[in-house]
């Protein structure tokens, strides 16, 4: 009964954490969308990982983490050119032209990047009732986004912000493989400062659009570093460490515009379709399947 609780707090931390960098991530379409009129996508993206750096540099001072080894470096390297420059950059870049509720959707699509990357080099199996749960989950995801919008159509925008898919499911399966030689907080931390470092090239630019910003708009930035960035940066790293598969994980990244489209019926009072409904119920069922069913 003692080794079942055990494993039972086990998941929930695992799938806590993984819901929680959801949610944060949700939340940070909206202002990405917002801060990009103010700020050139370049500015925006050394602004908001300064912030992410600067808050796990605090916090890993008052943790004593330890400092990565020399052969480790270009692993840190690829995840934050993955995971923070390249990312950042298509996906602020690409957004300026695509909503939220579409960027959104091509972002989500990004663990099937990761499962064919960890099949091919993490050796990870991912069953056949894994791979259903995974597709399930993104027919969902269609369900929920494309029947609300008429804008998916091609575009340099939609181009850039599928190239920031890629980048998100390669810096996944690099997480994978760099947790399990350093702690959540090492390897974000060591990923968020190597991407920021790629990302100073544009400090130049970022100071000269300061002052034609706004306190409420520089607000939004430091929550979206704080929050969306170092937070569930932090929070999907620790899921991905402790879970036994990394589909297990990777699928929740299906519930973000789902998540978006509910914030923004609360925050916004955008209207809920019944297709919203619909599509979540799909997509928490192909969540269900992959992370119930799919067992070692």
């Amino acid at each position: 009964m003692k080794s079942e609780n055990s494993e039972n707090k086990k998941k929930f931390l695992i799938y806590g954490s993984a819901m929680l960098a959801a949610f944060l991530w949700a939340s940070a379409f909206p202002g990405t969308r917002y801060a990009l009129d103010y700020y050139s996508p370049v500015s925006l993206m050394v602004m908001r990982f300064s912030a992410a750096s600067v808050t796990l540099i605090i916090v890993g001072i008052i943790k004593k983490i330890r400092l990565p080894v020399f052969k480790d470096l270009p692993i840190f390297a690829a995840s934050g050119l993955t995971g923070v420059f390249l990312y950042s950059y298509f996906f602020n870049t690409g957004a300026v032209s695509v909503s939220a509720g579409v960027s959104s959707f091509i972002i989500a699509s990004s663990p099937v990047f990761t499962l064919l990357l960890t099949r091919i080099f993490l050796k990870e199996i991912v069953k056949p009732l894994g791979w259903a749960g995974v597709l399930l989950s993104l027919i969902g995801l269609a369900i929920v986004t494309l029947t609300g919008s008429s804008e998916f159509t091609w575009s340099t925008g939609i181009f850039l912000v599928t190239l920031a898919s890629i980048s998100s499911g390669t810096y996944t399966a690099i997480m994978r493989a760099a947790t399990k030689n350093y702690t959540a907080l090492e390897a974000t931390t060591y990923t968020i400062i190597f991407g920021t470092l790629g990302a100073l090239i544009f400090l130049p630019t970022a100071i000269s659009e300061i002052p034609h910003s706004n306190i409420t708009v520089n607000l939004i930035v430091a929550y979206m570093g704080i929050f969306p960035a170092a937070i569930a940066y932090l929070a999907w790293s620790y899921a991905l460490a402790k879970a036994k598969q990394t589909a297990h994980v990777t699928v929740f990244s299906y519930l973000i515009p789902l998540i978006s489209t509910l914030l923004a019926y609360v925050w916004l009072r955008e209207t809920l379709s019944v297709f919203t409904f619909i599509g979540g119920i799909v997509i928490i069922a192909g969540m269900v399947l992959t992370n119930l069913f799919d067992k070692e």
